[in-house]
């Protein structure tokens, strides 16, 4: 089946985050958030600004891209969950495995970290 999103909405399958794990606890899947990460599967030729000139979209298919938490509309196709958004839920994309890895890790905590004088 082939899909083809409209104007400037995008097709995006989420990526894997692996298992969760706290110490010595595993996270069960109805406990873990779902990752804000995903692959563009598709996406629609663009919108139309007021001039009725059509806007190309900034991602593309194959583009690793983070959107928030709430984005998009999920649905399956062919038993496969996928996730409709508009191209503005999109925050960033991410390019190569390094960057990927950096956004994953967790902030400094200590007192190099904190803040002095309050």
């Amino acid at each position: 089946m082939h899909v083809s999103p409209l104007h400037d909405r995008i097709l995006v399958q989420r990526l894997d985050e692996g298992e969760q794990q706290i110490g010595a606890i595993i996270v069960p899947d109805s406990a873990k958030e779902k990752p804000q990460r995903g692959t563009v599967i598709a996406a629609g030729k663009g919108r139309v600004n007021d001039h009725g000139e059509r806007v190309k979209l900034d991602v593309k298919a194959g583009d690793t891209i983070l959107f928030g938490k709430y984005s998009g509309h999920e649905i399956k196709l062919e038993g496969v969950d996928y996730l409709i958004m508009k191209e503005d839920d999109v925050l960033a994309t991410i390019e190569g495995a390094s960057t990927a890895k950096a956004l994953t890790a967790k902030p400094a905590t200590g007192k190099a970290a904190t803040r002095k004088g309050r």
